[in-house]
This record gives C-alpha cells, sequence and structure tokens, in this order.
C-alpha cells in the first residue's frame, strides 16, 4: 500500500517513519510512504503558501493553486490515482469501520493543513475524503496522518507478527467491543492475582471468559458501542452470541 503525506513539513515525519512496526513494513516492501512539500509547487519567490483570509479575522489561509497543483502532481506520480484524504476537524469521524473501508485502498494520498485551513476552493475542486481524528484541534494535519497511517498499516496482510491481533483489538470486525484485559507474568503482583481461567488451558473456557469480559467493559465504558438488542451485559438478550455473565466471571479480578 502506498501512502503519499503533502505537508508543509515534511521532516515531522523523519522519526516516525524510521521505527516499529512501520519501519518494519517499509523495509518488507508490504508499505511506502512518500512526503511532498506543499512549498515545492509555490509560485512565489519566498515559497509562501498562504494569505490573509478575504473579509478579514486572524490567522492565515492555504491558497488554493499550490494546494492544487501539489495534489494533481503527486497523484501522476503512480499508475493508481489514489484516495484524496483531507485532514480536517470538520471531517466525518475516523472509526474502525472508516479505517477498515480505507485498508481496502492501494492508495491513500493525505493532505495536512495547517493555520486556518485550506481555501474552500480546494475543497469544491478536489472533493477530498474529509476525515478528523476527534473533536479537537491540533496545529496541523501532520499527526492525524500518522495516526491514520498507524490504524491502517495494522490491517495489511503480514504487517502483524500476528493478524489475530487486529481482530481482538477494540472497535475491530462484528460487534465492535471495546478489547478484554489482558495479563502476563507474575501471577500474583501486590495481591492482585490474574485470573485463574487463563491459567486453566481450556481454551473455550478462556474465550468465553474473554467475550463475557468485552461485553462488561463495553457496558462499563463505552455503552454506546452496543447493539440496540442488548439490553445488559449482565443480563438476558435476544442476541444468543451475547453472553450472560455469571457472578464467578463479574468477581474476577481485572487488569483496570
Amino acid at each position: 500500500m502506498r501512502f503519499d503525506v503533502l505537508t508543509l513539513f515534511p521532516r515531522i515525519f523523519d522519526g516516525y517513519l524510521g521505527e516499529s512496526l512501520l519501519h518494519k513494513a517499509i523495509e518488507a516492501g508490504l508499505v511506502q510512504v512518500h512526503t511532498h512539500d506543499i512549498r515545492d509547487w509555490s509560485r512565489d519567490k519566498h515559497r509562501k503558501v498562504d494569505d490573509r483570509p478575504f473579509g478579514g479575522g486572524p490567522g492565515m489561509v492555504l491558497q488554493v493553486e499550490p494546494i492544487v497543483d501539489c495534489v494533481e502532481a503527486v497523484s501522476r506520480q503512480a499508475e493508481t490515482a489514489g484516495r484524496l484524504v483531507m485532514l480536517t476537524p470538520q471531517g466525518r469521524r475516523l472509526t474502525q469501520s472508516v479505517v477498515e473501508e480505507l485498508a481496502e485502498e492501494p492508495r491513500l494520498i493525505l493532505l495536512c493543513g495547517r493555520y486556518e485551513g485550506f481555501d474552500q476552493r480546494v475543497i469544491d475542486l478536489l472533493q477530498p475524503d474529509e476525515l478528523s481524528i476527534g473533536d479537537y484541534i491540533l496545529n496541523g494535519g501532520e499527526t492525524a496522518a500518522m495516526v491514520m497511517i498507524d490504524a491502517v498499516v495494522r490491517l495489511i496482510p503480514g504487517v502483524l507478527g500476528d493478524e489475530q491481533s487486529s481482530v481482538d483489538d477494540s472497535f475491530s470486525h462484528g460487534d465492535r467491543l471495546l478489547e478484554f484485559p489482558h495479563y502476563t507474568r507474575p501471577r500474583v503482583f501486590r495481591g492482585l492475582e490474574t485470573p485463574p481461567v487463563l491459567l486453566s488451558g481450556d481454551h473455550q473456557a478462556i474465550a468465553r471468559w474473554r467475550r463475557e469480559q468485552s461485553y462488561l467493559r463495553t457496558e462499563q465504558r463505552r455503552a454506546d458501542l452496543l447493539p440496540d438488542s442488548t439490553e445488559s451485559a449482565t443480563g438476558t438478550t435476544s442476541d444468543p452470541q451475547t453472553p450472560t455473565l455469571s457472578k464467578d466471571s463479574r468477581d474476577e479480578p481485572r487488569a483496570d
């Protein structure tokens, strides 16, 4: 999969691209990430790409001409034009289902904003997919682009050591529940014990406990994620896949 990141500050990505799973995926040829300096398409001798907004007001606005020229030029650098994504707080929310949708694309072009944002004609002409990582304001779209790349590459086959990892993640697939709690050595720490079921070797019992804990954790922290048919993670439901938690499973020590 190929990512092209259009930004005023490409050096922000240097450290990020050289670390962890993303770096290994790039080295393995599973992922390509290219950064492009929008200023390279400026027609100003000082490489300026912003100007004061018409009508007055604070801040500066990214000009339409260098942005459109940059996007069009970068789009031509590969056989597949790619899906253009604009990182903006005004876009639709980036959720795991949207991430799964993006992971099906062979190429994503990520347009990072700065200052007061883009001249509206950038949106009118290019019709980007406007996406937001949350209801808050960042200094620029670069951090949001990193979040998006991080989320998408996890779903590319071969990037994770164990493909089941992305299946078990919170919000992933099917019911979109929060992930169950995890434990590792030591078995007991400061009086907190690992739930005995995880040490039992009974894989069916472990799977059942994990699903029950996922429902319980989701009900406690993000009840909005539960389907309408689910009355309660500790009660009954019309959905046969939804567990009814026993007292024993509710009383197990938890990681949180």
